[in-house]
């Protein structure tokens, strides 16, 4: 029986591991959920499923929300604030940690679970975006196990040698294997060179998203809404409109360098429209190894939550005679240059990870909010990127978010000159 702990319960994620958890009683137990404002979500999910804590953000939203939960005969204590979210992600009686809290936010509690020694489910990628170096460091310290929820992270995870999954002398057990059955997940960052040898590139498959057909002049008036709709993935806001400039397959692009530990040039992107196709590794002898499934988070969840067994997802089978064909094409960097940058922002190297994904993150947030226009957000991420990506990486958390609160800052800036 795992003790789960959910960051971000309310997101898709967040809802795909409680449903997939839901299939398997006899497995998982929620010990905790956390959210940032949903707090009738978060309260609907507290009565299904009775965890020990429950998080929000705001301490007048808790307050009410424990007003309700006992008024309903629920159990469950509520606390509020990140000092909550990291002592719920830290907790000695959980084993593991989903970390499916969107964007920076989510780093804190992430690191807290990494020291703690915690089985990490990583779907929030700015942990490694933003403080790579930071975070694995964390994790070799308290002997974490990291295994990644991204689609394509997965898949890669999934298509490696078993000699590349194995952790490098952290000595913690995976729940269900025992600690003399060895490790098979990263707890000491990207396995060693060794591991990986005959693997000749990573390739990470995109979707194109909903614009990977339009003009650059229809882009300019895509609307918010049109570039939330994903033609085959359903996913926050935030990350649709990632998915919509190419800077989500990007920030993957880095997060694949730090779990796997291939340079640049052995990572690159191809698009694949269908999304049915997650990612593929191909080898020094030609072999080209493909995880196919359908465009549901359930399947990478379900998987990482009992590796190295295999559970039910929910997910129904795959036809390939239904789909009936595969395409495949190269990524428009002119149309999509948000993915030019992330290549970039990778051979800089240094802090200029972070600086992409902070200044990403004030964009998005404009474009959602009607302040800018969609094509204009990579050029706030340019602009931020070249004045700020040569800095030195973050030396420890509190280095990290000063270069991150910087970025922000400048990318503000550059709002308005944008809005000028």
């Amino acid at each position: 029986m795992q003790s789960l702990t959910i960051l971000g319960a309310t997101g898709s994620i967040g809802l795909s591991t409680l449903d997939v958890v839901s299939r398997h009683p006899q497995r998982f137990r929620v010990f905790a959920l956390t959210a940032h404002r949903q707090a009738q979500a978060l309260g609907d999910l507290c009565l299904r499923f009775a965890p020990r804590y429950a998080v929000l953000a705001d301490a007048g939203a808790a307050a009410a929300l424990q007003q309700r939960l006992a008024q309903a005969g629920c159990a469950t204590e509520v606390l509020a604030g990140e000092r909550a979210l990291v002592e719920v992600a830290a907790h000695g009686d959980v084993d593991t940690v989903m970390a499916a809290i969107v964007g920076a936010a989510g780093l804190a509690p992430a690191l807290a679970a990494a020291r703690a020694g915690k089985r990490i489910l990583l779907a929030n990628k700015e942990s490694l975006v933003m403080a790579g170096d930071v975070f694995l460091a964390a994790c070799r310290a308290g002997g974490a196990a990291v295994l990644p929820i991204d689609s394509e992270h997965n898949a890669i995870f999934q298509c490696l040698p078993e000699t590349a999954r194995g952790l490098r002398g952290s000595g913690a057990a995976v729940p269900g294997e025992g600690a003399a059955g060895g490790q098979t997940a990263y707890g000491e960052g990207s396995p060693p060179a060794a591991a990986l040898a005959g693997v000749r590139r990573i390739l990470l498959t995109a979707s194109g998203g909903p614009f990977r057909q339009a003009s650059l002049a229809e882009m300019e008036e895509a609307s918010p809404e049109q570039a939330c709709a994903h033609p085959n993935w359903s996913m926050g806001r935030k990350i649709s409109v990632d998915s919509a400039t190419m800077m989500n397959k990007g920030l993957e692009l880095i997060e694949a360098f730090y779990l796997f530990g291939l340079p640049g040039p052995q990572l690159d992107v191809v698009v694949h429209p269908q999304s049915i196709i997650h990612s593929m590794v191909e080898y020094e002898d030609g072999s080209v190894l493909a995880q196919l499934g359908h465009p549901d988070m359930r399947t990478p969840i379900a998987h990482a939550l009992a590796h190295p067994q295999r559970i039910a997802s929910g997910v129904s089978p795959l036809s390939l005679a239904a789909i009936g064909r595969l395409d495949f094409e190269a990524p428009d960097l002119q149309r999509f240059p948000c993915l030019r940058l992330a290549h970039e922002a990778l051979d800089g190297a240094g802090a200029a990870p972070c600086v992409l994904n902070a200044a990403n993150e004030i964009a998005v947030a404009a474009f959602l909010a009607g302040e800018l226009r969609f094509t204009d957000i990579a050029q706030v991420n340019d602009s931020v990127l070249q004045v700020l990506g040569s800095r030195a990486a973050g030396r420890d958390v509190d280095e990290v978010f000063a270069i991150d609160d910087e970025a922000r800052a400048l990318a503000r800036r550059q709002l308005m000159r944008c809005a000028a």
